[in-house]
């Protein structure tokens, strides 16, 4: 599969070379998607926002994820991460520039509506990584990927305010946002030169058909339409946010005709899963092919608490300190800073649990952690030391993360040609559980919120009892009919 060797963060050959390219793309689609999060002020004064616009500018900037995490998956088990990836950093450098030059509400939406599918970078390298490390390997190399990219939401949020005083004037905010569509526009051919899709000699397996997911028996094709409806339901909340019901932006009418077209493009979506996979309902899958949709399902459950509860808490936890413990902002945003900073070694860490110690039993521990540690944080209130309480949520974010990263140290391990359609779904529901939460905290106090997402833990929990550790090996088969055996564990 890959070079020889234990991984050596020092080195940028070979597999590392790969994994250390991979991780600075995903590090760049994070930093631009999350570029306006500390530059709201600014931004609201130079365009003059009404808090309302800046609420639906944060909704709108993760809208388009959801299905974009599921088509990007689509691409990139088609067309290899190598395009995939190039592509989408080219691409999104464009509604980026948009944002720096918007000179109103309207235009601002609009290019932080399309800015949202730069969020599905993530699932582009999760296949890009599993092709080039083996199964023993692999959750560290996945971990690392994950968490040292994903800090580029927090390293966004730490210099794009300081490069807003070094430009100066009005217009400050401008260049740095537009700075990071210049990093984005300029990766992307650095991508594009310096990968391959996979090692030399190894084979790229593709999905037979492009346009759904395959499943490999007639109950797993009644499992995946159950799983796709909590993402239209999230499409149906955010829009339900937008409508009179919540800020007001979209009118009864255009609300109502979002609700129709999402209700069409899920019948459509299903009659498309039904034509991918219309011939297992007459012809049984080979053994030897065949793959369990429900470890699937189980990963979509497990990553819907734990990438969706911390895609919240970031967002809130700093009005959670200053409101709670009566501190200046700016004081609580670094404090609640230390939640996403744990990313760099959590998620890798629960990658590495994963590679040594079992793919099932580490995510029982940290999903019970998880639990816990909101659980916790629930009876956080102003008797509380300040130190305690953030070491609470600090604890809280370890078992967070470090199950993220054991979550997809199992997503490459289900069936390779689909990785990236797998990664996007469990993927798009980690933006599912953030709208969830995020709507859940508009309508109740901190304790409850905290305590919902607990109560989701124990859910995933129960779930996870239904996970199968990955054992043995899984089969592509070539063009020329023979098969391939790829190690699982």
């Amino acid at each position: 599969m890959s070079d020889s060797g234990k991984i050596n963060l020092f080195s940028f050959t070979g597999k590392m070379k790969i994994l250390h390219l991979s991780w600075m793309a995903f590090f760049i689609t994070f930093f631009v998607w999350f570029n306006h999060a500390p530059l709201l002020g600014a931004i609201a004064e130079s365009l003059g926002l009404t808090k309302a616009e800046i609420k639906t500018l944060l909704i709108l900037n993760v809208a388009l994820t959801i299905p974009a995490r599921i088509i990007i998956g689509m691409l990139t088990d088609k067309y290899g991460p190598r395009i995939t990836y190039a592509a989408l950093l080219f691409f999104a450098s464009i509604p980026c520039f948009m944002f720096a030059l918007s000179t109103d509400f309207a235009e601002a939406a609009i290019s932080r509506f399309l800015l949202g599918f730069i969020g599905a970078g993530f699932v582009v390298g999760i296949r890009m990584v599993s092709e080039w490390f083996p199964a023993n390997e692999l959750g560290t190399a996945e971990g690392i990927y994950g968490g040292w990219g994903n800090f580029g939401s927090a390293a966004a949020a730490m210099l794009l305010p300081t490069l807003v005083v070094i430009f100066g004037g009005d217009d400050g905010w401008r260049y740095a946002v537009g700075l990071t569509g210049v990093m984005s526009l300029l990766f992307s051919f650095v991508w594009y030169k310096n990968v391959t899709d996979t090692p030399k000699g190894s084979t790229y397996f593709k999905p037979k058909k492009i346009g759904g997911m395959e499943v490999t028996s007639t109950a797993d094709f009644y499992l995946l339409l159950i799983m796709k409806l909590p993402m239209y339901a999230a499409l149906s909340l955010l829009t339900w946010k937008l409508s009179p019901a919540g800020v007001s932006i979209l009118s009864d009418t255009a609300a109502l005709a979002i609700y129709i077209i999402l209700g069409v493009i899920f019948v459509y979506d299903c009659y498309s899963a039904y034509d991918i996979n219309r011939e297992i309902f007459n012809t049984p899958v080979p053994e030897i092919e065949q793959y369990k949709f429900k470890q699937v399902a189980v990963l979509n459950v497990l990553y819907f608490a734990t990438f969706g509860s911390e895609l919240a808490v970031v967002s809130m936890l700093p009005l959670f300190f200053a409101d709670v413990f009566e501190l200046d902002m700016v004081y609580a945003g670094l404090l609640a800073s230390a939640y996403a900073f744990m990313n760099l070694m959590s998620r890798p860490g629960g990658g590495w649990i994963s590679d040594r110690f079992g793919r099932k039993k580490t995510l029982l521990i940290l999903t019970a952690g998880l639990a816990a540690g909101y659980a916790t944080m629930s009876l956080i209130d102003s008797s509380w030391p300040l130190f305690l309480a953030v070491g609470a949520a600090m604890a809280c974010s370890f078992f967070v993360q470090a199950g993220e990263g054991a979550v997809f140290a199992v997503v490459p391990l289900i069936k390779r040609r689909l990785t990236g359609q797998i990664a996007g779904m469990t993927g798009a529901y980690g933006n599912v559980g953030a709208v969830f939460y995020l709507t859940v905290l508009s309508m109740v106090d901190y304790s409850t919120f905290f305590t919902v997402i607990a109560v989701t833990a124990v859910l995933g929990f129960i779930t996870l009892l239904f996970l199968e550790e990955p054992k043995g090996h899984m089969a592509e088969v070539n063009e020329d009919g023979t098969v391939e055996l790829i190690k699982v564990n």
